[in-house]
């Protein structure tokens, strides 16, 4: 285990200061970090993740997403909302219903992938 290195002065040495620098510069940007952020915390809602689940296989109707989750409309609506907003979902309008699906394949393997990590 790599242990820090405090000099006589309570200060870090060059080498480490150096170390600290070059990993601070390659960090995302402030903004990016918001970004994540936001993802992460819709991604921390049990209605959300099921939705995602439900899409996983394939377009659903708002409609069945109400139906398979036994939450009101409005419920639902709030949570298709912000999934569509951080990008994990895209909407098509059909008549009086939108048909909702993953922006990509990925995101639901990518989602239980996380889960399996925490």
């Amino acid at each position: 285990m790599k242990t820090c290195q405090i000099s006589g002065d309570s200060r870090p040495n060059k080498d480490q200061i150096k170390r600290m620098n070059e990993l601070t510069e390659s960090l995302p940007s402030e903004d990016h970090f918001e970004e994540y952020s936001g993802k992460l915390k819709a991604l921390s809602d049990p209605t959300r993740l099921k939705i995602l689940y439900l899409l996983s296989d394939g377009e659903l109707c708002v409609c069945e997403i109400i139906c398979a989750l036994d939450k009101p409309q409005s419920s639902i609506s709030h949570h298709l909302n912000i999934l569509k907003n951080l990008g994990f979902i895209k909407g098509r309008k059909e008549g009086v219903w939108i048909h909702y699906s993953l922006t990509s394949p990925k995101i639901a393997d990518m989602v239980k992938e996380l889960i399996k990590l925490i």
